[in-house]
């Protein structure tokens, strides 16, 4: 019931189809992906300085193409959600700076292509993904990272280290898509791990790999498909009601505040009181979800899974109806571990946990008890990006 996620080769193939039909015959022979990540707990902490939790999908981005022998970059998005129109041609930088324009999806490539630490060549070059767009599950960081990864085999420079390919895109996204995220969603597509959550320290950049040791343990992604643009009002908002609060407190960041110190905002601004004390409490339950999780405690894991639903619903006011819809569904069936929102909010994902031979009774309740139009992929932790071998012709 849940949807079949398909291999990477699919896409590459697919790609690769698509490549010699735009590009006139022509044969791709550079292929990178980057994933998709879910966040298992720890949302809106990264850009307070603070702990998150993700772990990245086996759901991609795929990049196919050549150099071409010219000073124009020439992209192709076979994206079924990308604005119009599917292809963008833009000089390299050398040429001169790149600016954000229409199409906005393009954004994101050119960002990367600006900030590519080596010299970029012209290229023509397919994108497809299979990270739901829009979905909270960070497809924009999978385009990103994957085109980071794609420039670096193309021009065969690899002096970039992990940590700078995630912040380079971090600062592609900020510069040109006009979205001021955190650091998590680049982070965990650069240094995702096969079996494993990151509990990724977001001031010091520090990962540690957290297995995921239960074989019967079951990630289920629901998408609720109600669109949301991270790019809005809100979420620059909840950044700068933590900025004021940290600076009302004294602070540099929410980081350094106590839950003692949190309750001092209540009396001065109920707002900034909320939005505080849900960046100090999920920081708390980021560091004990990974603990529960090194010591096998799935259920203490589970049951801080739904503490931090609550808190974004109540104190960060980023989840909607259909999310809590979704969630409540998932903990109506017996067995269930936790669930809740995930991502920026205001739509996009849901994630639970449950075991594996529930899955199909969990998937099935939630999409009899949600109103609209769901789609359920069930994942395990996967790899980060990586350069793929083009099947042969």
């Amino acid at each position: 019931m849940a949807c079949d996620l398909g291999t990477e080769m699919d896409l590459i193939a697919e790609a690769v189809d698509m490549f010699t039909k735009h590009f006139k015959g022509e044969i791709p022979n550079v292929a990178a992906c980057a994933p998709g990540r879910v966040n298992l707990i720890g949302d809106h902490t990264d850009y307070n300085d603070g702990f998150v939790l993700p772990m990245a999908l086996p759901l991609v981005t795929v990049i196919v193409g050549k150099k071409n022998g010219s000073d124009k970059c020439v992209v192709v998005s076979g994206a079924k959600e990308a604005d119009s129109p599917i292809m963008v041609e833009f000089p390299v930088p050398s040429k001169e700076p790149l600016k954000p324009g229409r199409p906005k999806w393009a954004n994101y490539v050119k960002g990367v292509v600006q900030n590519f630490k080596g010299t970029v060549v012209g290229f023509d070059a397919v994108i497809l993904t299979n990270v739901p767009i829009g979905g909270g599950v960070s497809s924009s960081a999978s385009l990103e990272v994957a085109t980071y990864t794609f420039l670096e085999t193309i021009t065969q420079d690899t002096s970039t280290t992990k940590k700078e390919k995630a912040l380079l895109c971090q600062k592609a996204e900020h510069e040109f898509a006009g979205m001021p995220c955190g650091i998590m969603d680049q982070f965990i597509s650069v240094m995702g791990k096969s079996g494993c959550a990151l509990l990724i320290d977001c001031r010091s950049m520090k990962e540690t790999a957290v297995p995921i040791k239960d074989p019967n343990i079951a990630v289920i992604i629901t998408n609720s498909n109600v669109k949301r643009s991270l790019a809005t009002s809100a979420y620059a908002e909840r950044r700068e009601q933590c900025e004021k609060a940290a600076k009302a407190l004294g602070k540099s960041s929410l980081r350094d505040v106590t839950e003692d110190e949190v309750e001092c905002l209540k009396p001065v601004d109920e707002v900034l009181h909320k939005r505080a004390r849900h960046v100090v409490t999920e920081n708390k339950r980021t560091e004990d979800a990974a603990k529960a999780l090194q010591e096998g405690n799935i259920a203490k894991f589970g049951t801080l899974m739904v503490e931090s639903h609550n808190s974004l619903k109540q104190d960060y006011e980023v989840s909607c109806t259909e999310l809590d819809d979704l969630v409540a569904a998932a903990l109506e069936v017996d067995g269930v571990l936790g669930s809740r929102m995930t991502g920026g909010g205001f739509g996009g994902c849901t994630v639970t946990l449950a075991p594996k031979d529930l899955s199909d009774k969990v998937i099935a309740h939630m999409k009899k008890k949600y109103k609209g139009n769901p789609v359920f992929y069930v994942a395990e932790p996967s790899e980060g990006t990586r350069i793929l071998t083009l099947p042969r012709k």
